[in-house]
């Protein structure tokens, strides 16, 4: 194996090139802790209200399409609800109300606070593409392009692989690697050819599964072990820890 056969790249969008990783955990904490509450008030859970913490969203929610992230979660807290229609009200107590509520108050607060980008992220993005390689974005979030529209960033990718283009076209969501897979073939390339970088549990899986020729991590919740575990090639805090050569001994 060569660098030569090195020709893409795909890059998972929130917590990897956006700072949105922070904002997506923000908007479940509130939606999920406010049902929750009702659920405690009303008397329908004997146990006690706890919190919807930052482990439950890296095991259950984090990388997951928003209605199978809701279920995960929910699964794990030994609640079921009916899964409703994805036009539900965001009040209504469905699968599909919840998550619709969550994406309410993600996009309230995107507005509220904007996006901020990983720097390190897009210098890492123009250095592979100064070598001739082509870079684009697959992610769960149905948000991605309107993210990519709103911090400009757009332009720099040759195919956006999202949540609302997944739903068109019955892709999987990670850990299989069909969003991934579908981002290669957009650049005329097999998943072999390509590099992956992702930050989710789920996504280092989908890499694997995919038959990606390397998986990148990128720890950002000092998740540094179960990254490497499930999967990474190489598992690093920020993008700037990995240089050219180190892609190209990875190769050779």
């Amino acid at each position: 194996m060569s660098i030569k056969n090195l020709k893409g790249a795909i890059f998972d969008l929130d917590g990897v090139v956006t700072k949105t990783a922070t904002t997506h955990f923000k908007a479940w904490k509130i939606v999920f802790n406010e049902y929750m509450e009702k659920r405690t008030k009303g008397f329908q859970d004997k146990q006690p209200f706890i919190q919807f913490s930052k482990s439950d969203y890296l095991t259950y929610v984090d990388g997951k399409p928003r209605y199978e992230g809701v279920m995960s979660f929910l699964d794990s807290r030994g609640i079921e609800l009916p899964y409703g229609n994805p036009s539900d009200e965001t009040n209504k107590h469905t699968i599909c109300g919840i998550g619709n509520r969550k994406n309410q108050k993600f996009r309230e607060l995107v507005e509220n606070e904007g996006v901020k980008i990983y720097k390190t992220s897009i210098r890492f993005i123009d250095k592979l593409k100064e070598q001739g390689i082509k870079v684009s974005v697959a992610s769960s979030s149905k948000n991605s392009r309107y993210i990519l529209e709103k911090t400009g960033l757009i332009d720099k990718f040759e195919s956006i692989v999202g949540g609302q283009r997944a739903e068109e076209n019955s892709l999987r969501g990670k850990p299989e690697p069909d969003i991934f897979v579908k981002a290669a073939e957009d650049m005329g390339l097999h998943s072999s050819q390509c590099l992956m970088v992702e930050d989710a549990i789920s996504g280092v899986k989908a890499g694997k599964k995919g038959n990606f020729s390397c998986v990148i991590a990128v720890a950002r919740d000092d998740n540094q072990f179960d990254l490497l575990r499930f999967g990474g090639d190489f598992v690093v805090s920020d993008l700037k820890e990995i240089k050219w050569k180190d892609l190209v001994e990875w190769y050779e």
